[in-house]
């Protein structure tokens, strides 16, 4: 690591040791403000050539100037490659939440199904993470059908999609606070929610209804899609076309969103080897990735130790796959690092071996 304590106003003195001590290799930066806290965290190719185009920036007008003009010191860490400095990136904006970085809270073209925390959780659909506490499904790219599928299943199973705010009184707790005489919306005189802000349901029939929304995501049941044929199978029988119609159109929207899920999780579990990313300087490391989350990395093993030895970490990271998990939040954006890596950078799925392959025959 090398450090740049010098004075704020001092830019010139500043550019030159940049020029002379920064190298035209890959790597991770962080700008410091005079109290040490860091206010920017950022990733280069070629780092001095980076480091220099801050001090061609126009000020106030560039961002890269008023990151310049606010800090004090800059830091940076030599990385074997342009995928270790993005790993690296990512994680110490995870690390520090730099007042500059925006890249944690951005919008993004993906979406993620959301199960709330709390005393009635809401399924939803968001692309951000969190909050804590929060369950995530995903990611997902239209995000309008997915959209359409939860707002089906919540109407099916009568799960809540009011505000977070809205407060819970459920049926046994009539007694204590006084039962309300009336929901908080319309949805539960139409009859798709059981309406938990008024009292009309109990908390285990209510969970009860939240766990085979789960179920189904997470592809272990398919009770909804189940009763929706059912239902759609009677109005045809009473001659109710319409009605079956309705139905009909509710199974085409859980149909497509149940594939959407398993889609999603496969994509992820694909992401699952050990892959050698070549360094710049030979400096070649080894990644175990298990769905697509970094959970281990080292030089790449080159003698029949070091691979033994390697060969024990993969061990850790073998086990079996579970049907659509829910995501943590932590590891989302690590997720969408490497399966956009990987996207762009197909060539680099020839380097990648299997987990259990490479236990088997650890590669040379």
């Amino acid at each position: 690591m090398s450090t740049l304590a010098l004075p704020l106003t001092d830019l010139g003195r500043l550019r030159r040791r940049v020029h002379a001590l920064a190298e035209n290799r890959p790597a991770v930066y962080r700008m410091l403000d005079a109290t040490g806290r860091v206010v920017y965290v950022g990733k280069a190719k070629r780092l001095r050539n980076r480091l220099l185009s801050y001090f061609r920036a126009q000020y106030p007008e560039d961002k890269a100037a008023r990151i310049l003009n606010a800090a004090a010191d800059i830091e940076w860490d030599n990385v074997p490659s342009e995928f270790a400095a993005l790993l690296q990136e990512l994680r110490q904006i995870q690390r520090y939440r730099p007042v500059f970085n925006v890249r944690m809270n951005r919008n993004r073209r993906v979406g993620f199904i959301k199960i709330s925390a709390g005393a009635a959780p809401k399924i939803f659909v968001g692309n951000t993470a969190g909050p804590e506490g929060t369950r995530h499904y995903g990611p997902f790219t239209s995000i309008g059908r997915i959209k359409d599928g939860v707002r089906a299943l919540n109407d099916l199973l009568g799960l809540r999609d009011c505000s977070m705010a809205m407060p819970i009184v459920f049926q046994e707790q009539g007694d204590l606070f006084g039962r309300p005489t009336r929901a908080g919306c319309i949805r539960h005189d139409l009859g798709s929610c059981t309406a938990p802000c008024g009292g009309f349901v109990s908390e285990g029939e209510y969970q009860a209804r939240l766990q085979t929304a789960v179920a189904f995501l997470e592809a272990r049941d398919i009770a909804p899609l189940n009763r929706v044929v059912e239902e759609m199978t009677a109005a045809s029988e009473r001659n109710e076309f319409e009605r079956a119609a309705r139905w009909r159109d509710k199974f085409d929207r859980l149909e497509w969103l149940l594939s959407a899920a398993v889609r999603a999780h496969a994509a992820v579990t694909a992401l699952s080897f050990v892959y050698t990313d070549p360094g710049v300087k030979g400096d070649d490391r080894a990644y175990i990735i298990r769905d697509a989350s970094v959970r281990a990395a080292a030089p790449a093993p080159r003698s029949p130790i070091e691979r033994e030895a390697f060969r024990a970490q993969v061990a850790q990271h073998v086990g079996p796959e579970q049907q659509c998990p829910a995501l943590s939040a932590d590891s989302i954006d690590e997720m969408l690092l490497l399966l956009t890596w990987f996207r762009r950078h197909p060539t680099a799925l020839t380097r990648t071996v299997p987990l259990v392959q490479w236990l088997e025959h650890p590669a040379g």
